[in-house]
């Protein structure tokens, strides 16, 4: 029989998080309300205080929590660092997600019964970086980047004792999970320290007669017209001029929605789906975890065979990224 891979969902808030748990997630991710936090919006994530009470919350409910200490440890601050991976062993969390090769080395020699995940912002993307992580630092789980294929997956897989984890909806990233090159250059800033892609100072909305135009510290990103809907300038998702034509040169605004592809994930060992989406809203996570959790639910079940509803498709949709959906690199057709 197959295994059903685990549902981890994203909790940006408490709200979040019981929104996670009462649609049925297995697991949700959360993150310190500091800079160890690579999703370290203002209004966002967890204080001492509630993160104890999601912790209960979550484990009273039999679910897990992953704390997420995602970014790297700056130079001159690396204790901030370190008291975070002791306060996370301390708070009884199920694991914790690291990029940071010396933090992993930290919690290992420090923590050993604390779980590690290898994150996705450590960008493995081969199975020979997967067992690196294993065989030196003790992790349990890693989480691969948006830019394989299942085939590739499925190599990895094979090839390792490691769980793998993998993104089933939300944003893509066409850089380095998170380490934004493009936008690093455009403000000056790491997308994996400030917590956004475009962080809010940097932009500005411009309004004309007839178009709302958006800049990324005076980089014009895209142009609307009135009657156009006009999300929020993320660089790699904006409209650019390419040998005289006007289109979305590097991605376009869409999510990921693996809906159609999970037995296929599950069937080559995949060992936990998760949602992307810290800085969405309650009813973000509600919708997408209540439909996920239908659809394993519903792989699971030996009596009947697994079909994606319209019901589900629908509902997604209306949260999706310009009401688009996409296999991202999971399927690539052309190769």
């Amino acid at each position: 029989m197959t295994k059903i891979p685990h549902l981890i969902c994203p909790a940006g808030s408490l709200p979040a998080l019981k929104a996670a748990i009462d649609n049925g997630a297995d697991a949700v991710y959360m993150g310190y309300r500091n800079d160890t936090n690579a999703r370290n919006f203002a209004g966002l994530n967890f204080d001492d205080k509630s993160m104890r009470e999601g912790v209960r919350y979550a484990q009273s409910n039999k679910r897990q929590v992953l704390l997420a200490i995602n970014t790297f440890a700056q130079p001159g601050r690396v204790a901030d660092w370190l008291r975070a991976v002791d306060g996370a062993a301390d708070l009884g969390v199920d694991a914790v997600i690291i990029a940071d090769i010396g933090l992993l080395d930290y919690a290992a020699r420090h923590h050993p019964d604390l779980r590690l995940h290898l994150s996705v912002q450590g960008s493995a993307t081969n199975y020979e970086a997967v067992n690196f992580a294993q065989r030196e630092f003790g992790v349990h789980r890693a989480v691969l980047p948006r830019v394989l294929t299942l085939a590739q997956i499925e190599n990895v897989i094979r090839n390792t004792t490691v769980e793998i984890e993998v993104f089933g909806f939300g944003s893509l990233c066409v850089m380095n999970e998170g380490r934004c090159w493009l936008s690093s250059y455009a403000t000056g800033e790491s997308p994996n320290t400030v917590g956004a892609c475009s962080p809010a100072k940097y932009v500005k909305w411009e309004k004309t007669a007839d178009r709302m135009s958006t800049r990324l510290n005076g980089i014009l990103i895209d142009s609307f017209e009135d009657n156009e809907p006009a999300g929020y300038p993320t660089l790699c998702k904006g409209r650019f001029e390419v040998n005289g034509l006007i289109y979305y040169a590097l991605e376009e605004p869409t999510s990921l929605n693996v809906l159609e592809i999970l037995p296929e994930i599950a069937r080559i060992g995949v060992s936990a789906i998760k949602v992307e989406g810290r800085q969405r809203s309650p009813a973000y996570v509600a919708h997408v975890t209540r439909t996920m959790r239908a659809a394993l639910d519903m792989l699971a079940s030996e009596g009947q065979p697994y079909q994606v509803k319209q019901s589900w498709q629908a509902e997604l949709s209306k949260i999706s990224e310009g009401s688009q959906a996409t296999l991202g690199a999971y399927s690539r057709p052309w190769r």
